[in-house]
């Protein structure tokens, strides 16, 4: 980024932080706040942190005299917030965070992972309340302004959890670790949870293997390492009858088939695939670590120029990054852009052309901030 781009960057972010309303995060004097600045010509990002606030006023006026690219606080409270290592702060408990980053879960067009990762979300908010039990006015949802959201859970009974407590809910959420005679052992209730998410799978991929032509699926079957040709052949003429026993009859007997052994043990391919696909696959290391840094509600991202917008539960379906979290305007500016692309924002979509071209101000924050163009 060459100066001219940073002071363009400043002064938008300025604009917006000497207008906008703050929301200051609960327990305010017990957080470490970290924060980038503008600093072009750098040869390395570096981070301001062990940062404290005795009151949302101080952060306000601190955010608004410093006007930072990134601003973040702590997961965790902290009897000195601001000391200056990590020892000496005195850690009393996190709020149990989850990350869901479209850069984990797809790559493609931004648009397209921003709903990606939406269908993510609403997974895994549709696990924690249904098959947890939280209650939905204890959880925080926060569009992350980049390519993802935040799901803070502030409920006083996580605040204690170590990173052991933490992993094993993460991996339930992530599908990790999954037993399958366990998941095939008993009768389906009807609960929601990973049995029937499993046994769905399953059956979906074994209609998916009886739809192709028989050499096909002999041959995609004796692909998986411990099947053979023979084998395989048998066990497409009882797949039928299978299915059925997974659906109806389920036991771990089940699994005495040599070939749905194999294929349940699988770490990738089609059925694997498709079990994951009822996972809500949230970034692991976020939600294990108890001492993080996460971005600041009501912020700007400094990677996007975007809002780190918070939201209501319910506005999750309908929410648009692209429009709803976009807080500059569309009076024109001239950038340089590195290389031609097709950028969708505030409901239209611009071809935008290498070299010097006119876009809205709103496109030019985040082609800059993306390090995809310069100032002109």
């Amino acid at each position: 980024m060459n100066p001219a781009t940073a002071e363009f960057l400043r002064q938008r972010f300025t604009e917006y932080y000497k207008k906008t309303v703050l929301v200051a995060p609960p327990s305010i004097e017990q957080r470490e706040w970290g924060f980038i600045l503008f600093n072009p010509g750098a040869a390395e990002t570096r981070m301001r942190r062990h940062i404290g606030f005795p009151g949302s006023g101080e952060m306000v006026s601190f955010i608004q005299n410093l006007i930072p690219q990134h601003a973040y606080y702590s997961t965790a409270y902290y009897e000195k917030p601001d000391a200056g290592t990590m020892a000496d702060k005195g850690w009393c408990g996190a709020d149990l965070i989850f990350d869901l980053d479209a850069d984990h879960i797809v790559r493609g067009p931004y648009d397209q992972m921003l709903s990606r990762v939406k269908e993510e979300t609403e997974k895994l908010l549709s696990i924690l309340i249904d098959e947890f039990g939280i209650e939905p006015k204890t959880i925080d949802l926060v569009f992350s302004g980049g390519r993802g959201y935040h799901v803070h859970l502030r409920d006083i009974a996580f605040r204690n959890w170590g990173s052991s407590e933490r992993r094993e809910l993460i991996d339930y959420v992530c599908g990790i670790g999954i037993d399958p005679p366990a998941m095939l052992s008993g009768r389906l209730t009807g609960a929601p949870g990973w049995p029937g998410r499993y046994r769905g799978a399953l059956i979906e991929y074994l209609g998916w293997i009886g739809a192709l032509p028989e050499p096909e699926a002999v041959a995609h079957l004796a692909a998986i390492e411990g099947i053979g040709k023979d084998s395989a052949a048998t066990f497409l003429k009882k797949r039928e009858e299978i299915m059925e026993d997974i659906a109806n009859r389920p036991s771990p007997m089940i699994l005495k088939n040599r070939v749905l052994s194999h294929i349940v043990q699988q770490q990738e391919g089609e059925f694997k695939k498709r079990l994951l696909s009822r996972a809500a696959l949230a970034d692991e290391p976020v939600t294990t670590d108890t001492k993080r840094l996460i971005r600041m509600p009501t912020s700007l991202h400094g990677g996007s120029g975007m809002r780190v917008q918070p939201l209501e539960l319910r506005e999750l379906h309908d929410f648009d990054p692209l429009t709803d979290a976009v807080v500059f305007g569309t009076r024109d500016v001239k950038v340089d852009a590195k290389f031609p692309l097709r950028m969708p924002m505030l409901g239209s979509t611009y071809e935008i052309q290498k070299g010097i071209t006119t876009v809205p101000e709103a496109v030019a924050v985040f082609l800059c901030c993306r390090g995809i163009a310069e100032i002109a």
